[in-house]
Parts: C-alpha cells; sequence; structure tokens
C-alpha cells in the first residue's frame, strides 16, 4: 500500500514498509476565473498566489466556460475586431478569447468585455510572467459559473 502527502511543493510517497523517497509534485500555474463573483484567483504550484477583479463578457457577448491551456502569449496586442483596443499581456487560450490587461479598471469587478477576461494592468503583468516562467503546457485556466 502506497500512501502521498504534499509538503511545500514536494510530495512525500512511501510504502509502509517504511521506504520513503520525494518526488517533485506537478509545478505550474492555475487561473481560476468565477464569472458569479467576477474573481480570478491564482495558485502557483498548488498554493494561494493571489485574488484579482476581472471583468468578463457584459451583456450580449459570452465568457466561454470550461479549462484549457494557453495557445499563445502576446506582450502587447492589439484587436482587429474591436477598433484595435490594446489588450496588454495577453494570454489566448481559445481562438479571440484571452486574458489581458486593460484600461478600463474602474470597470474590473463586474461584466464589461467583449468575452475576454480583463485584468488590472499590474495584475495581466504579473499573471504573464509567471505563464512565461512556468511555461503554457504547465498552466491551466479554468472558468467557472
Amino acid at each position: 500500500m502506497t500512501f502521498f502527502k504534499s509538503v511545500k511543493g514536494l510530495v512525500l510517497a512511501g510504502a509502509l514498509t517504511g521506504a520513503m523517497f520525494i518526488t517533485p509534485a506537478l509545478a505550474g500555474v492555475e487561473a481560476k476565473i468565477d464569472l458569479s463573483s467576477q474573481r480570478m484567483t491564482v495558485y502557483v504550484n498548488g498554493w494561494y498566489y493571489a485574488s484579482w477583479k476581472v471583468s468578463t463578457a457584459r451583456r450580449g457577448y459570452r465568457t466561454p466556460i470550461g479549462q484549457w491551456r494557453p495557445k499563445w502569449m502576446a506582450k502587447m496586442h492589439y484587436s482587429k475586431k474591436y477598433n484595435n483596443s490594446p489588450m496588454p499581456h495577453s494570454i489566448f487560450f481559445l481562438g479571440g478569447y484571452a486574458i489581458h490587461g486593460t484600461n478600463a479598471v474602474s470597470r474590473l469587478g463586474r461584466p464589461a468585455s467583449h468575452g475576454c477576461i480583463r485584468l488590472h494592468p499590474r495584475n495581466a503583468a504579473k499573471l504573464f510572467s509567471l505563464v512565461k516562467k512556468y511555461g503554457m503546457r504547465q498552466t491551466r485556466i479554468k472558468i467557472t459559473k
């Protein structure tokens, strides 16, 4: 019989025989977006990192629900669909949907976007840096109602 215990980012695994070895825990970034509370909670290596206000789709638009890995990133992107609107620190996860910074910080905490997940520019830069450090393959984006 084997047991597992997480200790500060490590997984201790052992058998009832008393043998013990240490393996690294799954490393990475997880961004959980809750549409009902308009908040993103970020975890790094399974540990709480931060919680930030976001803006997601306003009436007439939608933010997709589900789980993805980032597909591509851009330090500065301009929306071809929405009047060249700036999208700093963009993390694209599904077609044209992205997590990105916004200048409309007064709208954070309530639906206001065309479907993207908007963050304060400082927080978008922090998340972008984390994803860059850990890699897109080690990042998960989860969006729930």
